[in-house]
């Protein structure tokens, strides 16, 4: 088994520890960098129409400009984690961020649609290389209850990160800073990349793990599968599904097939896969994984949406759109942050009573808008009693299925967890998306809320569905014992 490399607080034993002062300030500079990756999933959506109007982008270049960030990121997170294993996390998470910044800059003053989509597709190399990083270091700097703690933040800043992307971008977009229009929703990136990596400086050095090879044909393949499963999801709905995109989804599953061979042909070499055997016999990756994708669908699919229904059913602003969300927000932050402080006998089981929670949030929402209106203070009862329940659900599911991967194995699972986390949001966002649109038959509020209120009902069978997958992680952790395996 490789030897876990000494980053950040996970210092040689005899050593004395790292300040936590000094933990927490680069968990600080991670959780920042990963927060303006999220949001730039979310914040061009309030832009598009003052897009369209500047750069007379046409539909499928309009869809490019939104989707092409997502599709690279997806596409080359494994990769990342790869990357940031061979040459070290730190090293790699500022060269992601640098990447990131500079093609945040581009698309500041891109001139023109193609240019901007070229932009978008870099921004999105540049996250995919960062982000994986960002669990990476997490699972080698801090162990035990600090660990738990900061699995928390991290997973309340990518829940929050979706809905604050959308407020934040209304607020720029109306604001017309200067006349620049849509252009600060890219450039707010620019000085506060710059400012992190100029603090990211003081990282410690980190040399990697040379000797583990990069795995090219793995790399290839399932790029390649990943990108034919996500372009369809991304792109159908908006091109009507058409037949290309059926070939492609049947192509991912046997190009998934193929990389599978390959990787088993590679271990009996004695090479090193992209995702070794080590790390899927974990007890509770795969499971966590699993409840992860679902629950991700969930949530990505409510919160795509819950926004067209307040935008396009009922007319409301981005602005205010984005703040309908803050209910839902400030609960997830609430029992986000505060789970890790119940008994640890119960960390498993809450992720399956909190996702059954959720689901009883989505149905007592359904009767709450089905007469076509805002909902009032009900709606926002609701919304918080849903974010109470998913951020119980959500946060220490991370947890709980790290809870026994090696530190040899932390990028692999990095770049396994959050590649999960992104293909549950596009896969949400398609599924979800295209059962609410192919129910609305008309415009205005009535139509909307009545496809709303069958998609509603959808997202608390799917809710359910996590539950049950999700009771699974708790066996592991009531026949296994809590320290990770080296």
């Amino acid at each position: 088994m490789t030897k876990p490399t000494a980053v950040l607080d996970a210092a040689p034993a005899g050593s004395a520890p790292r300040p936590a002062a000094r933990a927490n300030m680069i968990l600080a500079l991670l959780l920042t960098g990963q927060f303006m990756a999220i949001l730039d999933v979310s914040i061009v959506n309030v832009a598009a129409p003052t897009l369209r109007s500047d750069l007379h982008a046409s539909g499928a270049g309009l869809q490019m400009v939104i989707a092409g960030y997502t599709i690279s990121y997806a596409v080359l997170l494994i990769t990342g984690a790869r990357l940031g294993d061979r040459y070290g996390p730190g090293r790699s998470f500022r060269a992601g961020l640098a990447g990131f910044t500079a093609a945040s800059l581009l698309c500041g003053f891109a001139p023109t649609t193609g240019l901007l989509i070229t932009s978008r597709l870099l921004q999105g190399v540049g996250a995919a290389l960062m982000m994986p990083q960002v669990m990476s270091l997490i699972q080698r700097t801090f162990s035990g209850a600090a660990r738990v703690r900061a699995l928390s933040l991290y997973s309340a800043v990518i829940a929050c990160g979706a809905v604050v992307g959308q407020v934040f971008g209304g607020v720029l977009v109306s604001a017309n800073l200067s006349g620049a229009g849509w252009r600060p929703v890219f450039l707010v990136n620019v000085p506060i990349g710059l400012a992190l990596l100029v603090l990211a400086r003081g990282f410690p050095a980190d040399r990697g793990e040379r000797n583990r090879g990069f795995d090219p044909v793995g790399v290839l393949t399932l790029s390649s599968s990943v990108l034919l499963l996500v372009v369809p999801l991304v792109l159908g709905h908006e091109e009507h599904w058409p037949l290309w995109g059926w070939f492609s989804l049947a192509a991912s599953a046997a190009t998934f097939g193929a990389f599978v061979v390959v990787e088993r042909r590679l271990v009996q070499r004695g090479g090193s896969p992209l995702v070794s055997g080590r790390l899927l016999r974990a007890p509770g990756l795969l499971v966590g994984a699993g409840a992860l994708f679902l629950a991700m669908v969930n949530y990505g699919g409510y919160l795509f949406v819950m926004a067209l229904h307040l935008q396009s059913g009922l007319g409301e602003s981005a602005l205010h759109a984005g703040l309908a969300f803050a209910p839902a927000a400030v609960g997830f932050a609430i029992t986000g942050l505060t789970w890790r402080f119940l008994p640890e006998r119960l960390h498993g089981p809450i992720i399956p009573v909190g996702l059954t929670v959720a689901a009883a949030a989505y149905g007592l929402l359904a009767p709450i808008l089905r007469a076509g209106g805002t909902g009032g203070v009900a709606m926002e009862l609701d919304l918080l009693l849903l974010g109470l329940a998913l951020g119980i659900a959500f946060s220490p599911m991370l947890a709980v299925a790290l809870t026994h991967v090696s530190m040899a194995d932390a990028a692999d699972a990095s770049g396994v967890l959050v590649t999960v986390f992104q293909l549950g949001q596009v896969v949400g966002v398609a599924a979800l998306g295209t059962t609410y649109l192919s129910l609305v038959h008309a415009p205005g509020p009535q139509a909307s809320a009545h496809a709303l209120v069958v998609t509603l009902f959808v997202l608390a069978l799917m809710a359910l569905a996590a539950a049950g997958f999700a009771v699974g992680l708790v066996r592991p952790r009531r026949s296994r014992p809590a320290t990770p395996t080296r």
